[in-house]
């Protein structure tokens, strides 16, 4: 590889950060921001971090809700985060909008299947599965 390729390559390369660990009110304060930028972050933060599942649950909902299809897909792959680090999630509340998202957001299905199958892995559920 050519120097310039590989500078160019460097630059294109993906920096991986550790994710914020926000208080209730931090989260609060991105959420009435509503950047897009933080908006995509939060519900991997929240899902890994905080140390209520049932608030960080409630959050990857609200976004789930949100015009942005990125948003919407990291709000379910908040889920499997909240799956894997609390081991716990409401059933009659995700499963509906997991499969809503695996039905409507072609975009990013790729990685809603993912988060179904750590769903499913980390809860023993059997979503989405034929």
């Amino acid at each position: 590889m050519k120097l310039k390729e590989q500078d160019e390559y460097m630059d294109n390369k993906r920096t991986y950060q550790p994710l914020d660990n926000l208080s209730s009110e931090e989260v609060m304060n991105v959420l009435n921001r509503n950047q897009l930028e933080e908006l995509l972050i939060l519900p991997l933060s929240v899902g890994e971090n905080h140390p209520n599942w049932k608030f960080a649950q409630d959050v990857c909902v609200q976004l789930s809700n949100h015009e942005s299809s990125d948003v919407r897909a990291n709000a379910v792959l908040g889920f499997a985060y909240i799956a894997r680090t609390k081991g716990q999630l409401e059933k009659h509340i995700v499963k509906p909008v997991v499969l809503r998202e695996l039905r409507e957001n072609h975009e990013y299905s790729w990685r809603i299947t993912d988060s179904i199958e750590d769903i499913n892995l980390f809860m023993k559920w059997n979503m989405a599965s034929k």
